[in-house]
């Protein structure tokens, strides 16, 4: 029997068949933990039917710094889109959800982890615009480590230009929704994804800015149980809810409805 038909939970570390985990949106049947998505999955899960249409796809990040650690910037780039048959770390797509037209950019941590360059702004800026022109909803679901060192200032940047053209979506009084997956941090955090009329993340997922070993040395105090957690963060004020994922598109929906005044 192929080992690839099975894997073990990050969790509970019991052995699971992998069939029954895709079966069960990649949460593992045994202790309810949540595996991470790549951006296609959550585009998926998320539109009816599974049914969306990718765009703004093609759009490459450059290497302006010509920025080198133990590798070259470019290079790194290269690999990663060997890795995961993606241009960049966002992907934007358009399609209905509980036939409402909506644009929803989902991050894909494979490629960088997430990371925010450029394009990664840029993407999200442009489905903005898309939502603003069509008069339709934003979701993000947002997957990060946060802002993308190797391009400097340029990745900086787009913590300010993805809040500044949210801001103008609120004024249209369009409704963006934020899904915060696990992990949301750094300049993710401190910029789109807490901006939602609605903020929702899934089960211990992680939620913060600084990690937890770098706060501790910072404030030398010991960080409580379950710290930057999503049940954590919900109870101190910083989420609207934590939902399963079983149940997360059922409840975008409604939320949809809701800020559309389309309960009926």
């Amino acid at each position: 029997m192929s080992a690839n038909l099975w894997t073990r939970c990050n969790n509970c570390q019991r052995i699971l068949y992998k069939e029954d985990i895709l079966e069960n949106l990649s949460v593992c049947p045994a202790c309810g933990f949540h595996f991470r998505l790549s951006a296609s999955e959550r585009l998926a899960m998320l539109f009816d039917d599974g049914q969306f249409d990718i765009v703004d796809h093609n759009i490459q990040s450059l290497d302006p710094l010509h920025f080198v650690d133990s590798q070259p910037y470019s290079g790194r780039l290269e690999a990663y889109k060997r890795k995961t048959d993606l241009p960049e770390a966002a992907v934007t797509a358009i399609g209905a959800m509980g036939g409402i037209r909506t644009v929803i950019c989902a991050l894909d941590f494979a490629f960088m982890g997430g990371s925010v360059g450029s394009v990664v702004g840029e993407k999200i800026v442009r489905a903005t615009e898309r939502a603003l022109a069509g008069k339709t909803p934003l979701i993000v679901v947002s997957v990060s480590g946060g802002m993308r060192m190797q391009e400097g200032l340029l990745s900086l940047m787009q913590m300010a230009r993805t809040s500044g053209s949210l801001a103008k979506l609120d004024q249209a009084r369009l409704p963006f929704i934020s899904i915060l997956a696990d992990p949301t941090s750094g300049g993710t955090t401190a910029s789109w994804a807490m901006l939602g009329d609605i903020n929702v993340s899934e089960p211990n997922a992680f939620v913060g800015f600084a990690g937890p070993v770098v706060i501790e040395q910072t404030i030398k105090v010991k960080l409580p149980k379950g710290f930057q957690r999503s049940e954590f963060v919900l109870k101190h004020g910083f989420l609207d809810d934590v939902v399963p994922r079983k149940a997360l598109r059922p409840f975008v929906i409604k939320a949809l409805r809701l800020l559309l005044n389309r309960l009926q």
